[in-house]
Order: C-alpha cells, then structure tokens, then sequence
C-alpha cells in the first residue's frame, strides 16, 4: 500500500537535503533555511488534507471467462498502482471511457512495456512466468485527463486485485504547477514579483518565457504593489539582480540528441549565458540563474520505427517428464510515440520469424515395473481371478504415485483365471398346466437341461443318466364315440410357449341313422388310423426359471433345510435376467421339521450313582466311564449333536 508514497518520499528527502553554499538547506518553497516539504498531494507545506487516498481489493469470485471490470480510475488520479496479489494465468486489461484499448485489448496480450493513455504514461509489468510468483502491474504518476476503466481478463479463479490511486479535494494546488514553476514565480496568488522590478527585468522574464514556449498567462502575475513587502523572518529576501547579470541573458544555442532515432522521440532546447550585446558565451555565473528557462520536451524523429519480431517468454512444459512441448507468444510489433503497437505479420516478413514451439524435457520419466508373479486363482473351479503388484519406479529406483508413470502403459494386475467345470445338475421347469387332450387320457410337459455350475457350491452330483421325465401323463374324463374311424379336433397346444404336443381322440364307429355306434378298434383295423398327437409350437417362451432338484436335507430330525438351484434360461438356454422375479421358485426350503426321538437302549445304564461327575469331569471319552455310565454320558452326547445341529 505505500508503494504509491515511495516517489513522493524520495522528492520530498532530496528536496530537503539540497544545501546552499552556506549550509542551510533550501525548503520546496525555494526559500533557505524553510523546512517545509511536499506532502503526499504534491503541496509545498501541506498537511495530506488536500487529497483523498483511495485504495481497496477486488476480490469477487467470477465464473464466466473474458473481460470483468474491477476498478474505475477518475479524471485528475495520480499515483495509480493496480497490482494483481499473486501470479495467475488472467490478465489485466486498461480501457478508456470512449472505448479505446490502452493496455490488452480485443484479446490481444500486450508486451510489459510503456504505454501512454488518459494524459499519462502507464508502466505494464508481467514478472517472470516461471521464476517469480508475483502478478502484473498498471503503475502511473497521473493525473489522469479522462476517466479509466481497468478489467481482468479471467480465465482461472482470482488471486485478488490491490488498487490504489489519490483524487485531489477542494482547492487543490495542481501538482503540474508545482512542478514546472520557476523561482520567483507565483503560486496561487502566494509568491509575488519582488519590490522594484523595473521593466528590464520584466523583459527578461518575458524572453525566458517566449524560449521555453510557455505564454505569459500559463501562471498568473502579481503585478508590484498588490501585496506587501514585508517578508517572514524565516526566510531570505529574493536578492536583486546585479547590474553585470543585467548585461547578459540566456540563449538557446541548440537542442539535445533525440532520445530515438525513429518512432517519435524527444529533445530538449539547450540554454548558454551570453552577452546581450555581443551574444558571446561566457560562464553561467554573468547570468541570473533563477531567470534560465526550463528546457521544455520537443518531439523529434516521428517517421516509424522498422517492424519488429517481439519474442514472449516460453511457456511451461506440457510434461513434467519425459519429451514434451513448449510455446510462446511471436508478435509483430512496430514502435511510435513511445508506444509499441501489435501490427500484420506482413510487414516483419523482411526478418525469420522465430520458432513458436519447441520441445522440452525436465527430466526422466518413471517406469511400470512387475514386483511379483501371479497369485493362484481365486476359486478351486469355474472362473475366478488372479492378481500381481504393479508399481510405478523412478529412474532412481524409488517407488512413487502412479501419476509420474504413463497410466496408459500400465500393466494389468489382476486378471480372470478359468480353473474348469464344477458340478453339473438338471435344471427343470414346472410342469405345464395344460393336459394335451381335451378328455381321456393326454400328457402335461416340462423343460429338462443338463448344464454346468460354475459359481454354486451345493453338494449337487454330475447329471448322469437319470434324466427327469418330460411328460406326465393327465386325464380329462372319457370321450363320445362314432362309426369308423372319426378323428376329433386337436386340444390345445400343451405349452403356451416353445415346444409342446397336441391331441385327438380317433375311435372306430358305425354310422346309423341319426346316431354312431362306438366299434372296438380291431373293427376298424383295416383302414390307416389317423394320428392322434402332434407337436405343436405356439410362439418363443422368452425368459423361464428352471431349477434343479431338492438336495437331501441337512438334518433328520428337529427341522433341518433343503436347497436348489434356480436360474433364468432364455430360449436357447442361455442365462437370462428376463424372468420375472415374482415368479422365481425357491432356492431353499425347510425339512424334517419333527422332534428327534432318541433310541432306548435297556442295556445303556449307569451302574454309579455319582456318575453326574464323571460327566462334569469330562470323563465320558474313555470308554471304561462311557461303560459305567451308559445313561449320563449318552444324554450328554445327545445334547451336543442336538446343539451343534441347531447351529
């Protein structure tokens, strides 16, 4: 936040240490032996009333990326400092009122460098992009002519944006006036001519005046009279000229070297002492020093500077190790009026444009190595998985995160291991509920599989070659009869789905009159009997459950349980999520729910009335104590196979 007062501070302790040959030094109201200095407004003697200090921190958090105001700079600012609080990949941007880009605009990144704008010159500062950790500056003496508007370009969250600027009060001396005001002159009305100034003297001043390109009305005189002659103690008269100083006078004899030697630089007028008459040089002592005109800046060399290749610094590497590629910024540029503009790539076409990118290694990258062989699988049969430890090495031999390794050349560490077919089972469906003829006897049917368990770990058997029966025979009552053989229509299909049978009933009967007799079918044994079953197929099943049989139950005796598979199989017996859920058979059921009753041996008895602590010794597992106390150790025996079972 001082940084704004450190130029003030420097003026104001060189203007105090400034000693006339005598030893007493000279205050900033030119009289020796004053010890008044300029304040932080830039007021000979001021008290920092007469300005107002304005400064704060723009830290709101943006979320859309491109250009957000910060901070309006008024007209009359000085000391500007706009100063990013860390470094960041946004930019700061400057931009006046009526529109016109001064510093980063139109998505254009300027060089750090001078720039001028609003009446005054602003440095740009971009510290180094790699090396330091400071962010980008606006700095600027001021005033300002015209309001200022500064924006950041936002492309990452913001650090913080530190402003700081002064605004002038209420009848504010113009630090202008103080800085070009010669000795003698007057200030607001404060400092008149001296007491018999005659008009000589007054033509002097005038001359001064027409050499420096100042006008007689740039400050105001006092004319003699106006104020008394009476001065301060303090302070020492302004002494006459000597009549030998009014014989000479200065003269600009010619200019300094221009500080360019293209693109509008500046010089200065160079003022010797000469004699009036003979207007010879002699030593500035014959001359009034406090008369010498203040050699004002001229323009020179305005023709434009050749264009120009402006190289940027290099970009980070896009790889922390191993080759990867860098960029950088290449500008046509081309200087005028001390201003360096962004210009068409054409007109630097007389010089090699240099490399925009370039590759780069920081160092070595690590490497995936295998640290052990694979591990067994995972199950005993079927398909399970098997691991093996992969780590990322650096070129030292060191284990680090798998970031610094290529992940997309990582070696697999755990992989599917196929140990063969576990049991195999019968899977079954339900039993149609259809009977394939209509009346008398016909068939219900069912699905029968024989496939491979690979993740069931039921004590279920190989399928064998007990295959499940796939019909079973129905009866729907018996059926009317006719003469010869008479085939009735077909039932139903025996499935609603897949494959299935249909029947008909065919009988030998004789046709009378009105009426058909039923014929033993030997009668009928000469004619080709028609079929009485056919396949039949409705339509694709879809998704059905089919499990396998029971398993035997876990327990004889006190309630035990019994399991089964069940699986989802599509039509072409493939495994299937389809099914409905609500449908699903059981998988597990309970069994043999009955109370055990224990067998009565009348030759198991105990022969010691103390047997009780046979058994509370734990004595019952020799077989001479198992003998005597037949009755209390099986009792024993029987409560613990009782208790391990409930487990």
């Amino acid at each position: 936040m001082f940084v704004s007062y450190l130029i003030l501070t420097l003026l104001c302790f060189q203007t105090a240490v400034l000693a006339r040959p005598g030893g007493e030094s000279i205050g900033c109201d030119d009289y020796l032996g004053s010890d008044k200095v300029i304040d932080k407004c830039g007021i000979c003697g001021g008290d920092n009333t007469a300005c107002k200090v304005v400064s704060g921190v723009f830290k709101h958090t943006l979320t859309n990326l491109g250009y957000h105001k910060i901070v309006e700079i008024p007209e009359g600012a000085t000391k500007i400092n706009i100063t990013e609080m860390s470094k960041s990949n946004n930019y700061l941007a400057l931009r006046s009122r009526s529109g016109r880009s001064i510093i980063n605009g139109n998505w254009a990144i300027d060089r750090p460098g001078r720039y001028e704008g609003g009446g005054t010159m602003f440095t740009y500062k971009r510290p180094n992009e790699i090396s330091s950790t400071a962010g980008e500056s606006f700095l600027a003496d001021g005033p300002t002519n015209e309001v200022l508007d500064v924006y950041m370009i936002h492309q990452q969250p913001n650090p913080g944006i530190h402003y700081e600027y002064i605004i002038p009060g209420d009848n504010v001396i113009s630090p202008q006036l103080l800085a070009h005001r010669r000795p003698g002159e007057p200030l607001n009305g404060q400092l008149g001519m001296p007491e018999g100034t005659n008009h000589e003297d007054e033509d002097l001043h005038r001359e001064a005046d027409t050499l420096t390109g100042q006008s007689a009305g740039t400050f105001p005189v006092i004319q003699p009279g106006r104020f008394p002659s009476h001065q301060p103690e303090n302070q020492v008269p302004a002494v006459q000229p000597s009549r030998q100083n009014r014989e000479h006078n200065w003269k600009q004899i010619g200019k300094t070297e221009c500080t360019t030697t293209c693109g509008k630089g500046s010089q200065y007028p160079v003022f010797h002492c000469v004699n009036r008459i003979t207007h010879e040089e002699v030593s500035e002592s014959y001359c009034d020093s406090s008369t010498k005109p203040i050699p004002e800046e001229e323009a020179c060399n305005l023709f434009p500077c050749p264009a120009f290749w402006d190289i940027g610094e290099w970009s980070e590497c896009s790889k922390t190790c191993g080759l990867g590629m860098q960029h950088r910024q290449i500008l046509c540029r081309q200087m005028y009026a001390n201003r360096t503009l962004t210009v068409q790539q054409y007109r630097c076409q007389h010089l090699e444009k240099p490399e925009t990118t370039s590759t780069c290694q920081l160092k070595i990258c690590s490497e995936w190595q295998i640290r052990t062989e694979w591990t067994s699988c995972s199950v005993p049969c079927g398909v399970g998985q098997r691991t093996r430890d992969v780590k990322c090495v650096s070129n030292l031999g060191d284990i680090v995160d798998d970031e610094e390794c290529n992940m997309k050349l990582r070696p697999n560490d755990i992989e599917n291991c196929d140990m063969g077919p576990c049991a195999k089972s019968w899977f079954l469906t339900e039993w149609s509920d259809r009977c394939s003829a209509e009346c008398g006897d016909g068939v219900r049917t069912r699905s029968v599989v024989c496939m491979t368990n690979h993740i069931s770990s039921l004590p279920l058997e190989g399928c064998g070659n007990n295959r499940p029966s796939e019909t079973t025979p129905c009866d729907n009552g018996p059926c009317a009869g006719k003469v010869e053989w008479f085939a009735g229509g077909w039932t139903q299909c025996s499935t609603e789905c897949g494959s299935g049978t249909q029947q008909r009933e065919v009988i030998c009967v004789r046709k009378t009159e009105g009426n058909f007799d039923v014929l033993n079918p030997y009668e009928c044994s000469y004619l080709e009997k028609p079929p009485s079953q056919q396949s039949c197929y409705l339509k694709l099943c879809g998704s059905k459950w089919f499990h396998t049989e029971w398993s035997t139950c876990s327990k004889s005796c006190e309630g035990g349980f019994r399991v089964r598979e069940v699986r989802c199989l599509s039509d072409d017996m493939t495994a299937s999520t389809q099914c409905d859920p609500q449908l699903k058979p059981e998988e597990k059921e309970p069994c043999n729910t009955q109370d055990c009753i224990p067998e009565i041996d009348e030759n198991c008895k105990d022969k010691y009335y103390n047997c009780n602590v046979v058994v509370q010794a734990r004595l019952c597992v020799y077989t001479y104590y198992k003998t005597a106390c037949c009755a209390s150790c099986t009792r024993v025996a029987n409560r613990q196979s009782g208790f391990l079972g409930r487990r």
